[in-house]
């Protein structure tokens, strides 16, 4: 395996959003940018081509010793729905997931239709929670 395609960029976190064609997901999209800058403290970036990613760590892949790095919280506005990749077991919240409304989740992400499918306080309480947890 050679390197990580998905990089940070300089490329623009606005001119990303405003690119975003569904309005309520462009909408959803500037809801979530601000929840994860107050909640990281951290300032967006634009990882690989539609990633917005907040704060860094480094990991080693199983098998490889080979250092990468990636964002350790963040969001895509996929077509269909928004993803929130949160460097944590998903699974180890169930609590939380369950009070917060109509999702999908995997193991690190958590996929949202719309915004106002889900209680906004719980979504911010998991997110503070994976960011205030160790990169899993």
């Amino acid at each position: 395996m050679s390197g990580l395609k998905t990089k940070e960029t300089n490329k623009s976190v606005a001119e990303y959003i405003e690119s975003i064609e569904n309005e309520t997901r462009r909408e959803d999209s500037r809801v979530i940018l601000a929840l994860l800058e107050e909640v990281t403290g951290e300032k967006p970036k634009i990882w690989g081509d539609s990633m917005v990613g907040f704060g860094k760590y480094q990991y080693h892949r199983k098998g490889s010793k080979e250092e990468f790095e990636f964002f350790k919280a963040g969001f895509a506005a996929r077509k269909t729905r928004l993803t929130l990749y949160l460097t944590c077991d998903l699974s180890k919240y169930a609590d939380l997931i369950g009070n917060l409304g109509k999702c999908k989740t995997g193991k690190g992400c958590l996929h949202i239709n719309k915004l106002k499918d889900v209680d906004l306080d719980v979504l911010k309480q998991l997110i503070q929670t994976a960011n205030d947890k160790e990169v899993y």
